[in-house]
């Protein structure tokens, strides 16, 4: 268990809502203790002393549910040195010392080609790691490029490509669901599912996140790697064990099988589109251009849609749907069974005759099974939906990240030629949105997005 965790960025939104409150968290679950050390690295001109009370603030308001003694102890053992993550001598006075140290890289991805190299040339202890947020590259060359650094500086296996979808407790119920119930893995194919539905639509509009939103859109930065990671838990053979070679081996069959979209494909199979201005609730919500710091003549997405299908043995025909938009009417956070109809029913008042619907519902965290049964008239058929609430995790989801990086459990991170087979699977796509051959359709906010 390493006890070093270095954290390059730390003032910024990533370390305030997720990674302090994770740290503590930690803490009050007994999986760290005093020796743990939080070493705070970052531009800015702050003293230790600084950084401590913005820590405590940010612990108040993002991890209140916890004891003030464990978040008052995570705050004041923390030590701010400040560093120019693209220097290697400001690098290594970061990480000084002989024990091996995680280094945590919360900051823009179009830093991490310098942050890594300045890691490379400083010379990280032995049994150091790295851990860098999605998305992976901004395209598949710089992916490569980036994998390449990585290589040159720790083992793949030291290297924590992080997707905090994959500790979500839902997302491990996709493979629990799957792998640990006769009645499931049977009709897991395309026999019997006709199509799957991965979605991340949310009422939320740009919230201020114009400065990262405006360069990337809704494909780059929720479909190409969240929602990708989901298509490969859903449609995956069933791993020997959930080991991280194992596991991801059989992920990246997944993305390989992903038939290439070309041509006409392209132009069916795929949305894009812009919100303009609307209502949501009892607010209204102005036009994306109108979002301060978005430059209109980027034309960038804010929702995304394509549908794949997978060329193996276990999926022909069924068609993977997957979405993600915002401002819409309302949150929809799911992965959708559609189960084929039944091939034949001998009643003769059909009523409600949906094929079943399994859904893993991402936020709220719940798993529903939508059956047919008999209703309240003889013979009559009548929707009835079975419903579980699931337990609240131990540990948050970046708490399960920041475990697993810390002990070197890297089945959660996801692999340099999976984070490249990802970028394959999108390229077509985003080639084709930026030659306008697919047109960015316009919808009101509060809408469900833009007409097929």
């Amino acid at each position: 268990m390493i006890n070093r965790l270095a954290i390059f960025g730390a003032t910024g939104d990533l370390t305030a809502r997720y990674l302090l409150p994770a740290i503590a968290a930690l803490r009050a679950a007994g999986e760290v203790g005093d020796a743990f050390q939080v070493i705070a690295a970052g531009r800015d001109d702050w003293s230790s002393s600084q950084f401590r009370d913005w820590a405590a603030a940010q612990l108040g308001q993002h991890a209140g549910d916890l004891p003030p003694a464990i978040r008052a102890a995570v705050a004041s053992a923390a030590t701010y040195r400040q560093a120019d993550v693209t220097d290697r001598a400001s690098v290594a006075r970061a990480i000084a010392g002989d024990e091996p140290v995680a280094c945590y890289l919360a900051l823009p991805p179009a830093v991490f080609p310098s942050a890594v190299s300045a890691l490379h040339d400083a010379g990280l202890p032995e049994g150091s790691r790295i851990v860098l947020e999605k998305p992976f590259g901004e395209d598949l060359g710089s992916a490569i490029e980036l994998n390449r650094l990585l290589a040159d500086t720790l083992p793949e296996q030291a290297v924590f490509r992080v997707d905090h979808f994959l500790a979500m407790t839902t997302v491990q119920n996709l493979l629990g669901t799957r792998l640990a119930n006769r009645v499931f893995e049977p009709i897991w194919n395309s026999a019997h599912i006709a199509e799957i539905d991965i979605v991340w639509d949310e009422s939320l509009a740009l919230e201020g996140r114009a400065g990262y939103y405006d360069g990337v859109g809704a494909l780059k930065d929720m479909l190409q790697n969240h929602l990708l990671q989901l298509l490969c838990l859903v449609a995956m053979e069933p791993p020997i064990s959930l080991g991280e070679r194992d596991l991801r081996d059989r992920k990246v069959d997944v993305l390989r099988s992903v038939r290439p979209l070309a041509g006409d494909e392209i132009t069916r199979g795929t949305r894009r589109g812009q919100y303009t201005a609307g209502r949501i609730g009892d607010h209204d919500v102005p036009a994306y251009t109108s979002e301060d710091g978005v430059d209109p003549a980027h034309r960038t997405e804010t929702f995304a849609e394509i549908e794949l299908t997978l060329d193996n043995w276990r999926w022909p025909g069924t068609v993977f749907r997957l979405r993600t938009g915002k401002a819409l009417r309302r949150d929809r956070k799911e992965v959708a069974i559609h189960f084929r109809h039944v091939p034949h029913l001998p009643f003769a008042h059909r009523g409600d005759e949906a094929p079943n619907l399994l859904r893993f519902g991402l936020d709220p965290e719940n798993v529903s099974l939508e059956l047919t049964g008999i209703g309240r008239s003889p013979r009559t058929l009548s929707p009835m939906s079975l419903t579980a609430q699931l337990e609240t995790p131990k540990l948050p989801a970046y708490g399960q990240l920041l475990h697993s990086v810390l002990s070197g459990d890297s089945a959660l991170a996801i692999r340099g030629d999976e984070a490249e087979e990802s970028w394959r699977v999108v390229t077509p796509v985003l080639e084709a949105w930026e030659k306008d051959a697919v047109p960015l359709r316009y919808y009101p906010a509060g809408s469900d997005g833009p007409a097929r």
